[in-house]
């Protein structure tokens, strides 16, 4: 089944109800299916083999994302934050590319014709529309380059059958009351981005965009047009939170609110749940090569938690959930070998959604469909998973592991600490010593001692921070995560 096909649905469902934009002059389904099939026509007409886009979330991009699908072609969204140098190396993972891009990214791509996006669509909307161009359901749909905080950005293949399967179990056709709209404000490089637009288009709720976030826009947008859901990262939650300042939402449409992409802290979360007290919040988790969300921590297992006195039913807030339907998942040791319930390792994945394949990587998924995400993670006794960092970050200090996470978690409790990153740096003498990055709340004051004798009151001596750093701020990506090599290359170079 070619994504196309999810936009087909949507138009023959209900043609004149308003897919994309404000509700008094966004665009309609039926509008939305004539632009994506002209911009298939464009597209073709170029010969390119690929729809290469540098730009904002909004409406252009839900057109360009179903216009290539109907051109046969897949879409590479790229983060159009990167530098030219960096824009360039990723297109070397491209071939014959039509690029889109906003004007003043134009001279990123030297040699190359560039439309902007609104160019392409206006394009589309005049050209006679392309019918019987799409993709088989095997062909790639999108590209989407991974961010890259361990190692080297790689482009991941998302087939249409990936993405379609996704949709296909998770989401109901059509389920959306008629006055729902969703506001999205995650980067359309981000697989959230795109399992958006398919999820909504194909549920029937409106979307809103926000191409650049700001907490307070954020508000002002929920509220003037009556959002019913929205989708964030940790970091965007986190300065929401931060902008209200202990004051209540106020936002009395928004049901629902998905967080995902990062691990969110849970003074963060718990601060949230207090301000949007009416809302019910949704904790996603997935990766690039799993066509977006494998669990879910849904909305009653966040009140269970937030009020519950077991600690094993209130640690179910720092859980990613349970496996959505068409996953499995099992956590295996470094030997490959399964492990029960409550044992941590490796946490390995397998559905009709899960791609694990790259671009140019002769190494395909394995024959049995099993992928390897690289994440560490658990399951408790009831089938919550638990994540706990990437195994490449697992600091091995006088052979035992500790995982960063663990110790993070420890300093996030202190009432000082608004932000902390915890990495492995080489020592000889134990392999590698602990180094915390630790930014605290404003005013507040607390030195490093006092911070190690923290962690070492409720964790074992030896995953007690060697040596605390202080900073303004963190690195992260515009997508939330942690970038874990930075920290490590300025203590080095300390």
């Amino acid at each position: 089944m070619n994504i196309a096909m999810l936009l087909d649905m949507a138009a023959a469902g209900d043609p004149d109800r308003v897919a994309v934009g404000p509700r008094d002059s966004g665009m309609t389904c039926a509008r939305l299916r004539r632009a994506a099939a002209g911009v298939a026509t464009v597209v073709h007409r170029t010969g390119a083999r690929e729809l290469v886009f540098a730009g904002v979330n909004g409406p252009a991009f839900t057109v360009l994302l179903f216009g290539a699908a109907l051109a046969g072609v897949p879409l590479v969204p790229v983060n159009y934050r990167l530098s030219a140098e960096a824009l360039a190396g990723l297109l070397k993972h491209t071939g014959k590319p039509l690029v889109i891009a906003e004007e003043e990214l134009a001279e990123a791509f030297p040699g190359l014709d560039v439309l902007t996006p609104e160019a392409l669509v206006a394009q589309g909307l005049a050209a006679e529309p392309a019918e019987g161009l799409e993709a088989d359901a095997d062909d790639p749909a999108v590209l989407l380059f991974t961010s890259g905080t361990t190692a080297a950005p790689k482009a991941a293949v998302l087939r249409h059958r990936h993405l379609s399967s996704y949709i296909l179990q998770t989401v109901e056709f059509g389920s959306a009351a008629p006055d729902d709209a969703v506001l999205a404000s995650v980067p359309p490089y981000h697989v959230a981005g795109v399992g958006s637009v398919l999820s909504n288009l194909y549920a029937g709720r409106r979307m809103v965009h926000l191409s650049a976030f700001e907490p307070g826009d954020w508000l002002r947008l929920v509220r003037s047009e009556g959002v019913s859901s929205a989708m964030v990262v940790p970091t965007m939650l986190a300065r929401v939170v931060e902008h209200l300042d202990g004051r209540p939402a106020g936002v009395p449409t928004l049901r629902s609110l998905a967080y995902g992409g990062a691990r969110m802290p849970h003074t963060v979360l718990e601060a949230a749940l207090r301000a949007f007290p009416d809302t019910g919040f949704t904790n996603a988790y997935g990766l690039t090569e799993t066509s977006s969300t494998i669990a879910l921590l849904g909305p009653e297992d966040h009140r269970a938690a937030l009020s519950s006195a077991d600690p094993a039913v209130r640690a179910r807030l720092r859980s990613a959930g349970r496996m959505v339907p068409g996953v499995e998942a099992q956590i295996r040791d470094a030997s490959g070998a399964a492990q029960p319930a409550g044992v941590a390792g490796e946490l390995w994945v397998r559905g009709p959604q899960v791609s694990g394949e790259y671009r140019g990587d002769a190494t395909l998924p394995a024959p049995d469909g099993w992928f390897h995400t690289r994440d560490l993670a658990r399951f408790d006794d009831d089938g919550y998973l638990f994540i706990e960092g990437r195994a490449d970050d697992t600091i091995i200090r006088g052979g035992e592991n500790i995982a960063p996470a663990e110790v993070e978690d420890v300093l996030l409790r202190h009432a000082a600490v608004r932000e902390a990153a915890v990495v492995g740096v080489p020592d000889e003498e134990w392999g590698e010593r602990i180094a915390a990055f630790v930014v605290t709340h404003p005013g507040a004051s607390v030195d490093a001692d006092a911070l190690r004798a923290w962690v070492r009151g409720r964790l074992r001596g030896s995953k007690t921070p060697d040596v605390v750093v202080f900073r303004d701020e963190l690195p992260y990506t515009p997508t939330g995560k942690l970038l874990r090599r930075q920290l490590l290359t300025t203590i080095r170079k300390g």
